[in-house]
């Protein structure tokens, strides 16, 4: 019997959160998955096999490109999902110039940095570039001023590229998420409410990214808002 090669997906941020739910579904949906975290020891992996976590700064920009090209020398890359992100809140006046550039680099230089190395991959696969970003990136942001420009810019970038290389085949999507149950506001001074109506889990925006697979060819969704029923944020205390 011949042997029929998995499709690849990349995901980065991969170690929690939005990024493992999303490994797992790809996951279970039939793909070979490359999940890039800086640490997995305390990754809960479900019993599923196929994700293959790679141990990798993505602000290493040597480091990930190396990667990047010896999985796609190997594999039929199909899927790009730009998820890795990192915020820091406040005044801006009260961060500091380390805190920014990790921002920018984290949340728009790198996706910008891996869809162009893989791009040409994607074009011969018909792929997907499914970029994470925010619903702060279509608001007015106060306390977060930064972060929502680099989400901003992040949802900028993926309307262009679908743009410039819808003609080839390209999906460039863009999935716009409210407050999540995640570590995001581990450097924040609030977190998501007590409702479990307040907040979305990591597995809605999986699911988002499933239903965004299962469309027929022909038809893109380019852009969709996730949001929980009811807006609460406490204060940490």
């Amino acid at each position: 019997m011949e042997c029929v090669e998995k499709k690849a997906a990349i995901v980065t941020g991969a170690s929690s959160g939005i990024g493992c739910a999303i490994s797992q579904k790809l996951c279970a949906l039939g793909y070979k998955v490359f999940g890039f975290g800086r640490n997995f020891e305390k990754t809960e992996w479900s019993a599923q096999s196929g994700i293959h976590p790679i141990v990798c700064d993505i602000l290493d920009t040597d480091k990930l490109c190396t990667h990047i090209k010896q999985i796609a020398a190997q594999y039929p890359v199909h899927i790009l999902v730009n998820n890795a992100g990192i915020g820091y809140y406040g005044l801006h006046e009260e961060l500091n110039p380390d805190k920014i550039k990790r921002m920018v680099r984290t949340n728009l230089e790198t996706p910008m940095i891996l869809t162009q190395l893989l791009l040409r991959h994607l074009k011969k696969n018909a792929g997907y570039v499914i970029n994470i970003s925010s619903v702060t990136a279509s608001q007015s942001n106060p306390h977060g001023c930064a972060y929502g420009a680099t989400k901003a810019g992040l949802a900028s970038f993926s309307r262009s590229l679908f743009d410039e290389a819808r003609k080839y085949g390209i999906k460039a999507v863009t999935i716009f998420p409210d407050m999540t149950q995640t570590n995001l506001y581990r450097n924040a001074d609030f977190r998501e409410g007590d409702e479990t109506a307040s907040y979305l889990l990591p597995n809605d925006v999986a699911d988002a990214v499933e239903w965004i697979l299962g469309q027929r060819d022909g038809v893109i969704v380019t852009d969709i808002t996730l949001k929980p029923q009811l807006h609460r944020i406490k204060r940490k205390t």
